[in-house]
């Protein structure tokens, strides 16, 4: 059977995912800062406008104006968007008392209610939503990011909804923000860095998306102005540059079980 897929708006990316996420999945894209998550989510959501999907952006560290002119740098209107109506942006960051579609507070229950009330706006067909961050949601309750995840994906796999969420990653201790949202994501895009002859590199690597005979190789990447996100091709790396040390990988283990045993 043939299975409906969703453009990430990179074009060799979705050749890497044989065409693209799965429509209505929740994919997690998990990576240290810097790495170029952000950027993803708006090639997915300029994608969307311009295929003509209603879109949402929730952005919990930047300002809704910082997001427009991220946008801008990569020649996407986000403004216009706005203004025609199919392209709402919640600032979960700033919250403009005046804003309509600004949250009150960090709260799991009243950002899905927030969206479901601007989809039920938006009517039918499809509609992209990308959140940047969800790490946001759990900073002082880690041990929650699972059930939030979960509660995410439920509610809103009704709604005829293809979710891409961001979440930051401590790549020492897998502990500060949080582990759940990898085991109830449907994908997990990484991103990744590392320094190389005194250069910053970039690499990528699709490390799960279901039902997808997805590609399994880590890629270099490279953020180009006026473009985006650009694959340039695989990363030659030795197994040791990403390893974690012995006792750091006993640590992980022993977080996720301390997790596991919190989450009611």
């Amino acid at each position: 059977m043939d299975i409906e897929r969703v453009s990430t708006g990179v074009p060799e990316l979705d050749k890497l995912l044989r065409g693209g996420i799965p429509k209505n999945f929740f994919v997690a894209v998990t990576g240290e800062p810097g790495t170029g998550k952000t950027i993803l989510l708006l090639h997915f959501i300029a994608k969307g406008i311009e295929i003509g999907d209603k879109c949402i952006y929730i952005t919990t560290e930047e300002s809704r104006e910082s997001i427009i002119r991220q946008a801008s740098q990569f020649k996407w209107d986000f403004q216009d968007a706005i203004n025609k109506g199919n392209l709402v942006i919640i600032d979960a960051l700033m919250r403009p008392i005046e804003d309509e579609y600004s949250l009150n507070r960090l709260d799991i229950e009243e950002l899905v209610n927030k969206v479901i009330e601007i989809k039920k706006r938006f009517g039918y067909g499809h509609c992209r939503l990308a959140i940047d961050s969800l790490s946001a949601f759990w900073l002082d309750k880690p041990a929650m990011a699972r059930k939030y995840s979960y509660f995410i994906k439920k509610v809103l796999n009704r709604w005829n909804m293809t979710i891409v969420a961001t979440s930051q990653y401590a790549i020492t201790t897998s502990d500060a923000f949080g582990f759940g949202v990898e085991h109830i994501a449907d994908g997990i895009i990484r991103f990744r860095r590392a320094i190389r002859n005194g250069v910053l590199k970039r690499y990528l690597i699709i490390e799960k998306m279901r039902q997808t005979p997805h590609d399994l190789h880590l890629w270099e990447i490279e953020i180009v102005d006026g473009v985006g996100l650009k694959i340039v091709r695989p990363a030659i790396e030795r197994a040791e540059d990403y390893a974690l040390p012995t006792h750091v990988k006993r640590r992980i283990i022993r977080a996720r079980e301390e997790k596991d045993s919190e989450i009611p």
